[in-house]
């Protein structure tokens, strides 16, 4: 008698959703393409495999097989920890033009330098290509290789020739191989490739660095597995008309997964910012109305951002034609117009029927609410005409009632301020600050930090 068919022989490989016939989109993530056929199940053997390792006591475990080597980038050292370490899979993930293959092909570069062998796989451009690139970034050495291929085989066979200590492949999307199913940068294909180029650097003690694409939203490409697979996931962001770049970490095994790490992406290459205050402030030679200083938190690494105001003139004839524009840029929209009212309404600064724009300096994005006070008073002084005190800082969340809150690392904020000559400091009562070379401005309410800085 024939066997009854399994009840749902189709399965997403993402979120383990079932079905009784193939789909295109999983019925429960949504997600495309991930949904595959199952083999029957097996019954699992019991019988004792070899071992590729003795078991030994965790003591016993020898560590310089992980000790980390430095890539040559200070800022991506600080990410991922302490810098490459051999057998580790790093995910570089970013939208197009960011200036992944140009910071890679400058960490390889930086390695080879230092003696060890390096290879970089290119799947996108030619050998050509990639050269013109590395001439521009001056990141020609004898110990740099470099190859352009897109099959899994043929990496394989460049791994085995040049025996490199850290493998690039740029990307992952692009690697295929004719013994798995599915199209070339499909999820099939990138799970298998990625699993078989990660086992094979473990195996070797290679450090692998694969590029990764990202969605329209965002998010990486490619199955969620993939994530899980690699020891280190990186994001690099940045605006396209910005000359900033930020490597954020999602997930490390090597250190904390919370860093930041901040580079200049300029005509000469990719420069790391080990003080990157410059790009986010800006100095006039005498003060401005409408600019106030601010200090966020980015992972761990403290940031000074200059928040920027104007405010057109009220209308002739003192009435409100109901028309007025409000504009942000670098700024969360919903949270800047609730700062807005709350000036209006508690703090009494009348911009009811006022064009307000709000801006951050450099294209730095905040979305933290410890900037509120100082857009508040950037508004404020913008509204009245008056210039703030150069040398002022304002770290502070303004609540709906109009007080100032608390926020969190108050005091690596205002240390930060203080190391980079600011004298003064607006901060919400109770905030037990006693740091030298500062002076600490408590308020609890915004109208009473306006009424401290003298603008009201």
């Amino acid at each position: 008698m024939a066997k009854a068919p399994a009840k749902d022989p189709f399965r997403c490989v993402e979120c383990g959703w079932s079905a009784t016939k193939w789909v295109g989109r999983c019925g429960e993530c949504q997600a495309w393409g991930t949904v595959e056929e199952i083999a029957a199940p097996k019954k699992l053997s019991l019988v004792a495999g070899a071992t590729t390792s003795a078991a030994k006591p965790i003591g016993d475990v020898d560590l310089a097989s992980a000790k980390a080597r430095s890539s040559g980038v200070g800022e991506l050292d600080r990410v991922l920890g302490g810098g490459l370490v051999p057998g580790a899979a790093i995910l570089l993930a970013g939208e197009p033009g960011v200036g992944k293959s140009t910071l890679l092909l400058t960490v390889a570069a930086e390695t080879a330098k230092q003696g060890i062998l390096s290879l970089y796989i290119s799947g996108e451009e030619s050998a050509s290509q990639v050269r013109l690139r590395a001439e521009r970034l001056n990141a020609i050495d004898k110990n740099l290789w470099l190859a352009a291929e897109s099959d899994l085989g043929a990496v394989i066979a460049h791994i085995d020739s040049v025996k490199p200590e850290l493998l690039v492949i740029d990307s992952i999307q692009t690697i295929s191989s004719t013994t798995v199913d599915g199209a070339p940068g499909g999820v099939t294909q990138v799970r298998e490739i990625a699993a078989a180029l990660i086992r094979i650097a473990k195996e070797r003690s290679i450090t692998l660095v694969l590029v990764g694409h990202v969605t329209k939203d965002g998010s990486i490409a490619g199955p969620r597995l993939l994530e899980h697979l690699v020891d280190v996931v990186l994001n690099f962001e940045g605006e396209r008309h910005s000359r900033l770049r930020l490597i954020r970490t999602i997930k490390n095994r090597f250190g904390a997964s919370d860093e930041v790490g901040c580079f200049d992406l300029n005509d000469s290459g990719i420069i790391g910012l080990p003080d990157p205050t410059g790009l986010f402030t800006s100095r006039h030679s005498d003060p401005v109305p409408g600019t106030c200083v601010t200090v966020v938190l980015e992972g761990r690494r403290a940031l000074l951002a200059e928040i920027q105001s104007l405010v057109s003139a009220p209308n002739s004839d003192g009435r409100d034609w109901g028309n007025a524009r409000r504009v942000t840029s670098g700024l969360d929209n919903a949270r800047t117009a609730m700062t807005l009212a709350v000036l209006d309404l508690r703090a009494g600064i009348k911009i009811t029927g006022r064009d307000v724009y709000v801006a951050t300096v450099g294209g730095m994005k905040i979305n933290e609410p410890a900037a509120d006070l100082a857009v508040a008073l950037s508004v404020a002084s913008a509204a009245k005409g008056l210039a703030l005190p150069s040398d002022l800082v304002a770290i502070g969340e303004v609540g709906l009632a109009g007080e100032i809150r608390k926020v969190t690392g108050v005091t690596q904020r205002v240390a930060e301020a203080a190391r980079l000559g600011f004298k003064r400091v607006i901060v919400p009562v109770g905030s037990d600050l006693k740091i030298a070379g500062i002076e600490i401005l408590e308020a609890s309410r915004v109208e009473q930090a306006i009424s401290k800085v003298k603008i009201n």
